[in-house]
């Protein structure tokens, strides 16, 4: 069932934002409104920094990446 939601005091800069917003993708601002909420509320949570680094795999050592050369 969907719902009617209303948002107040939105500032006139960021109600412009969304309507050329809006326009670019061929939406009403409404539409747009809907897809934000949308796409913003239905995403995966993101993953810690540390829980990324973590799992990224050991494919060798510091020495493997120096893009140093050294004068022989």
């Amino acid at each position: 069932m969907a719902t009617n939601l209303v948002v107040r005091n939105v500032e006139e800069d960021v109600a412009l934002a969304l309507k050329q917003v809006a326009a670019s993708h061929g939406r009403s601002a409404e539409a747009e409104h809907r897809e934000i909420l949308r796409y913003t509320l239905r995403r995966p949570p993101r993953r810690p920094l540390a829980e990324v680094l973590a799992s990224m795999p050991n494919v060798g050592e510091d020495s493997d990446f120096d893009t140093r050369h050294h004068a022989s």
